[in-house]
């Protein structure tokens, strides 16, 4: 099989950097919709797919987010010129049946007679594209600034009125600006994250 050359790995893990500062190049509506397009194939348990995203591509739209956001990501929000909700449908097995998992009808039924299970399940794969929408996003060439402080309940009272969807986390969008890269910081080790048995 084969694998990816050294630039491929820099570009998405081993020099990729999370951006603080946005230079004014413009994201397109095209480059979103590819964006989308390769982080949805990646893989998700029963093809659940329960990510949603709001690309927040105006200040018209980023002013309804503000109010929601750490001091520490305003600024940068507002300069980036796109900013993404990535949020989880916790009713995603509605789709399974007519498009996602189609073969198996019982699996929809599974998760709509257990929340419990529905909501983790929701959680830990909207996640997980999350994941693959960061990496995706590297691979057009875009830079991009995950970001977890923000009020959750805000976010989603604003732009998730229903309940349906949650926000899981916000990430700017762009190509960034080299001076507003902080430091890479340290990682541990294998023998410090991993147990072989």
């Amino acid at each position: 099989m084969p694998t990816l050359d050294a630039a491929g790995l820099d570009l998405l893990f081993l020099r990729a950097r999370t951006q603080n500062g946005w230079l004014p190049t413009p994201v397109s509506d095209d480059e979103l919709r590819r964006l989308y397009d390769i982080m949805k194939m990646g893989p998700t348990s029963a093809n659940s797919l329960p990510a949603r995203c709001v690309f927040l591509r105006t200040p018209a739209a980023k002013a309804r987010l503000l109010p929601a956001l750490s001091p520490g990501n305003v600024d940068k929000t507002k300069q980036a010129p796109v900013t993404a909700i990535i949020g989880y449908d916790t009713r995603f097995f509605e789709w399974m049946p007519k498009k996602t998992f189609t073969h198996r009808p019982d699996m929809a039924e599974n998760y709509a007679k257990n929340s419990a299970l529905a909501e983790i399940t929701a959680f830990r794969n909207g996640t997980l594209q999350g994941a693959y929408f960061l990496l995706a996003a590297r691979a057009l060439g875009l830079d991009v600034g995950g970001m977890s402080g923000f009020d959750n309940a805000k976010v989603d009272a604003e732009f998730f009125p229903d309940g349906r969807i949650k926000s899981n986390f916000l990430c700017n969008l762009g190509h960034g600006d080299p001076g507003k890269v902080l430091p890479k910081l340290p990682r541990l080790d294998f023998d410090e994250a991993c147990t072989l048995l």
